[in-house]
């Protein structure tokens, strides 16, 4: 999954992608003139990896991974190609999400783009950049179609669906809080619009807000994502880096004092798991230990051709274990003894946790 971060300039965004990516980013270099986004892989932490890897011992762990896009900030007037819009439009199109950074810390030395710290303008500024985008394509594909003297069914289809969408963002509503059958879907994929892709918002604050549990607009945000149906988080993201920065014990100890209970990327791979209804099974050996993302409702089938295509082409049998069950008997053998091992057809829709062999014959 391809997560691009977006926000006005300096929100903290680039600082957000430090923590996640380990990277250690000039966070100016979007104002200073650079243009292309930022790419890095944000590894996922997952104790269920952690304990395999200790009783397989193999040669390889591999934790699940999210790509991250730090985007250049926008602005208003983006959509129309002001400040570094054409850069963030043409990157955008390329995510499959976006988490939106929102800036409620205070800092003297950083000035807001907008003047102020105002969460929820920032917010209404970076979606009516999106919607306008979009209904700019809209408006002209429509155009197009209107003025053509041939109209197929197909293309009636896809003029009824792309009234719809644009009545929607007149409306100020996204394309994703659309009701849209599959075939109506299928008729905007060429678009790759903007709003079609979901968001959640992250909030950016200081060590005295995260000490507080206080800042500007908090409750209004939290009513705001409850009405839209938005996922939320408060991270510090500056707070978190430099904790990042120490050793693994020091690390524990900081997070204890300063109340921090999980880090940025486990509360984002958590929330982002939720909301996109995504679960990681396990596969296991001496060779490698590896946790693999899919959606829910995968079949056993599928699953197998996120491991390889060829395993998929020949699946025979998919040899389940529960998580839970090997780390509680502590071993495979006795995993067996229990009847608690089982032979799942092609058909079996994985669950979060399992460990999967795939039996397979090409």
């Amino acid at each position: 999954m391809k997560i691009g971060l977006t926000g006005l300039p300096t929100v903290g965004k680039t600082t957000f992608f430090n923590l996640l990516t380990h990277s250690n980013l000039e966070t100016n270099a979007f104002s200073s003139g650079k243009t292309e986004a930022h790419v890095g892989v944000a590894k996922i932490p997952d104790e269920r990896v952690d304990f395999l890897s200790e009783v397989y011992k193999p040669k390889k762990t591999t934790h699940a991974t999210m790509e991250l896009i730090d985007l250049p900030g926008l602005v208003r007037g983006s959509s129309a190609g002001m400040g570094m819009g054409n850069q963030f439009l043409e990157s955008v199109r390329r995510v499959d999400a976006l988490v939106q950074i929102v800036r409620a810390f205070k800092n003297e030395n950083v000035a807001h783009v907008e003047g102020g710290i105002n969460p929820l303008r920032d917010i209404d500024t970076i979606n009516a950049e999106l919607l306008l985008a979009d209904l700019g394509i809209i408006e002209t594909r429509i155009e197009r179609i209107e003025g053509s003297k041939k109209i197929n069914s197909a293309t009636r289809a896809e003029l009824e669906v792309l009234k719809k969408c644009m009545a929607a963002l007149e409306e100020e509503l996204p394309i994703y809080s659309l009701d849209l059958s599959d075939e109506e879907r299928e008729h905007l994929k060429t678009f790759n619009f903007l709003s079609v892709k979901p968001m959640m918002l992250v909030i950016n604050i200081d060590e005295e807000q995260l000490a507080s549990g206080e800042y500007p607009q908090r409750e209004e945000l939290y009513e705001y994502s409850r009405e839209k149906g938005m996922p939320i988080m408060e991270v510090s993201a500056q707070m978190e880096v430099e904790i990042d920065r120490l050793e693994e014990e020091d690390k524990k100890l900081f997070m204890e004092e300063v109340g921090i209970a999980q880090p940025g990327i486990d509360r984002l791979a958590m929330t982002t798991y939720g909301y996109f209804g995504l679960i990681s099974f396990l596969t296991t050996g001496e060779d490698e230990v590896k946790a693999w993302t899919v959606k829910k409702g995968t079949t056993a089938h599928r699953a197998a051709g996120k491991v390889h295509s060829d395993i998929e082409r020949g699946f025979i049998r998919a040899e389940v274990v529960k998580y839970d069950n090997l780390k509680q008997l502590g071993s495979m053998s006795k995993v067996k003894e229990k009847g608690l091992y089982r032979l799942e057809g092609k058909d079996y829709v994985v669950q979060d946790g399992d460990i999967i062999n795939f039996r397979f014959n090409i």
